[in-house]
């Protein structure tokens, strides 16, 4: 999934080995090297391969990035909208349970991860980004679950889904409007399509039912403050 880091910082070294030097090894020994296991504080039972505070990852900026080789690594990060809508499918497992889902940008899996552990019959995580395929890879692993991965942008095409999940991804304006038209189908086909979003200025509003909110602890470093009101929406047919 293609965005812009939000904080807009410039880089710092932090005097940690050269990211330009690791980005040169496979995706797998990059995220080994630079993430460590943590919980998402919303849902504390699923460990993810996270970048830390104090972690260089944090200060690129997108351009930054684009210079040593590496795609924004939105894969390290547990955003806003990701940990309430897993935090929604773990405490309402019927939503999944026995059924076909996709979860959309899924970047680092935790929302296919929520999924699986709610009882999804079949759980595959998409994003666009390789790297993401690696840490969901190596997340599902470290979960205990058994995930599917594509690669594609699937935007416009047919689903062979009964449910979509999609975490915070009504961050930019041209994407926001590929994504409306193709997940009010989806929900028209009688798909159940949920959205975790906190606040993002692309969330059409009109097109969806609250079913829920949280507040979301999440680090300054991506966002504007601590602590993140997030709301999990249902996409209306029609």
């Amino acid at each position: 999934m293609a965005r812009s880091l939000p904080h807009g910082r410039s880089g710092q070294s932090a005097g940690l080995i050269s990211l330009k030097d690791l980005v040169k090894t496979d995706p797998e020994s990059f995220i080994l090297a630079n993430t460590s296991l943590m919980a998402p504080p919303h849902v504390p039972e699923i460990r993810l391969r996270l970048a830390g505070e104090a972690h260089e990852l944090w200060l690129k900026t997108e351009e930054e990035l684009e210079e040593i080789g590496l795609p924004p690594p939105f894969w390290a990060f547990a955003w806003a909208g990701g940990q309430g809508l897993a935090r929604y499918v773990l405490d309402h497992p019927e939503i999944v349970a026995g059924r076909n889902v996709l979860d959309f940008a899924s970047g680092s899996g935790l929302v296919a991860i929520a999924a699986r552990r709610a009882g999804a019959a079949h759980v595959l995580a998409v994003d666009i980004d390789p790297w993401a395929g690696t840490a969901i890879r190596l997340n599902a692993l470290e979960n205990g679950v058994a995930l599917d991965f594509s690669g594609e942008d699937i935007i416009g095409q047919a689903v062979d889904a009964d449910v979509i999940l999609a975490g915070d991804v009504f961050y930019d304006r041209d994407f926001a409007a590929s994504l409306v038209p193709w997940l009010r189908q989806l929900a028209g086909e009688g798909k159940a399509v949920l959205v975790g979003d906190p606040g993002r200025a692309y969330l059409p509003k009109e097109r969806l039912e609250a079913q829920t909110t949280y507040q979301v602890p999440v680090t300054r470093a991506l966002e504007d403050s601590g602590v993140k009101k997030t709301t999990v929406w249902r996409f209306l047919a029609g």
